[in-house]
């Protein structure tokens, strides 16, 4: 068996209230964004992390890049311990391991062409010459998609998805083996999204790269990804290979999102399985199940409301942290 690329094991990360929101007298309460998650990811694949917004999906992107520093846990992309890196190897490491950011109209230096963004990282890791910089960004740019005349632009003069494709030639300059892709899609037209979708494919076929795919639109999420991973309330819930988990869903929760993704087909009737509620403050997450006050399981009893389930194996591959979990859902 093909050892993981990468490998993340009780990551966790709190992130401190706003001083506004304490009591005279009262301790600082935190936000458990990131609460013991796990997973791995093989060469050459695609996890899709999904999850209603607020549930930690980001946290846990930037988190095995250091973008934020984690309280807890262990993390290992091709062979280095991410965590153990001091801050000059966490630099060289970077060539590693990159990032597509969710909001394309953010993510450049509006001051910066697009030969000066896509020529900067060559030059902070010495990839290139200065004479050689010039060719290898009309071939990134070549690679994603767009004409050699656009390294001339500044990001205002480009649409969204010429700026998406300028954040993916951007991570793919420094050859990274692993890249986190933060709702790279989300901010799109859906027209543009399906061809940014497309060429990630291309690209992680031809360059063999490993995606941690993160999303809250699961029909999105259904064509890249290898195994799909569902995050509630800072912890996963969820994971199995993609065409397991969106035939037969484990958990009730994955199960309404998937009822909730819409079918390009008027005459189709799909029965949506309701939520009740909000989700839960992250400042008191509730006893038990995390999801047991909106859980919608006819077996629902108070084990749920007392007992914290733990994620455990009910088929070859196939994970949920749910105390029914063997037990096909109504």
């Amino acid at each position: 068996m093909t050892a993981p690329l990468v490998s993340v094991d009780g990551l966790a990360k709190q992130f401190p209230a706003s001083p506004t929101l304490r009591g005279f007298g009262q301790s600082r309460p935190a936000v458990r964004a990131v609460d013991g998650v796990s997973f791995t990811i093989g060469p050459a694949q695609t996890l899709g992390l999904v999850g209603e917004s607020g549930c930690g999906k980001s946290t846990v992107g930037r988190s095995v890049l250091r973008l934020v520093e984690p309280d807890a846990g262990s993390i290992t992309v091709d062979g280095l311990d991410v965590r153990g890196l001091g801050r000059a190897e966490l630099r060289l490491a970077r060539r590693r391991m990159q990032i597509v950011f969710q909001d394309p109209y953010g993510a450049l230096n509006p001051r910066m062409t697009v030969r000066q963004a896509l020529a900067e990282p060559l030059a902070i890791h010495r990839l290139a010459a200065p004479a050689e910089r010039s060719r290898r960004v009309d071939a990134l740019l070549e690679e994603v998609g767009l004409d050699a005349s656009f390294a001339s632009h500044f990001p205002h003069e480009l649409s969204g998805g010429q700026r998406q494709r300028v954040g993916i030639a951007r991570a793919l300059s420094v050859e990274p083996k692993f890249l986190v892709l933060d709702e790279p899609v989300s901010a799109l037209d859906v027209s543009i999204q399906a061809q940014v979708l497309n060429l990630l494919v291309d690209l992680q076929q031809r360059r063999g790269l490993t995606y941690l795919f993160i999303a809250h639109d699961l029909a999105v999420v259904k064509q890249v990804a290898d195994d799909v991973a569902v995050m509630y309330l800072g912890r996963l819930v969820e994971r199995a290979p993609a065409a397991t988990l969106y035939s037969t869903p484990r958990h009730p929760y994955t199960a309404a999102l998937l009822s909730a993704v819409p079918v390009p087909d008027p005459t189709s009737r799909r029965s949506r399985i309701p939520l009740a509620g909000d989700p839960p403050s992250p400042f008191a997450p509730p006893a038990g199940c995390p999801f047991h006050p909106r859980c919608p399981h006819p077996r629902k009893d108070e084990r749920c409301r007392t007992e914290r389930p733990a994620l455990r194996e009910v088929a070859a591959g196939h994970t949920a942290a749910c105390h029914f979990a063997t037990e096909p859902l109504p």
